[in-house]
């Protein structure tokens, strides 16, 4: 089964002192069954490296080679949500106060009916809220 990968989770993989486990059997599962992410995925995914880069945790070389991996995932990339589905995420983020960013995964999981992966404790937690199935 498919999920909702998010940029928390997606991250781990490249950062060597968060890497565990539960993050490794994630790449498996994503490996093995696709993963869905919402259009502002890859730029939070980039702005995520290039942090580490800049609080020396990943070399530049690394974060380039990070992201041409990521690539040949099978990692779907949704379009930006459409108006209506933006009053969801932002009656979402109103509900169980994730910030509007965290609330877009919310909303896709919701829509697709797929689990959420993902590492952040607030967003875990709305998404308990929400009653989407965490991984």
């Amino acid at each position: 089964m498919s999920l909702v990968l998010d940029c928390s989770a997606t991250l781990r993989w490249d950062f060597k002192d968060e890497q565990d486990d539960a993050a490794m059997a994630l790449l498996d599962r994503v490996v093995r069954y696709g993963a869905v992410v919402p259009f502002l995925w890859r730029t939070e995914v980039a702005n995520g490296l290039l942090v580490g880069e800049r609080r020396k945790r990943l070399a530049a070389a690394d974060a380039d080679a990070f992201m041409l991996w990521l690539a040949d995932l099978p990692i779907d990339d949704q379009p930006p949500p459409s108006w209506s589905q933006m009053a969801d995420v932002r009656a979402l983020a109103r509900a169980h106060k994730p910030t509007i960013y965290d609330a877009v995964y919310l909303e896709l999981a919701l829509r697709l009916t797929i689990p959420l992966a993902t590492f952040d404790d607030a967003l875990r937690k709305a998404a308990g809220a929400a009653g989407v199935t965490v991984v």
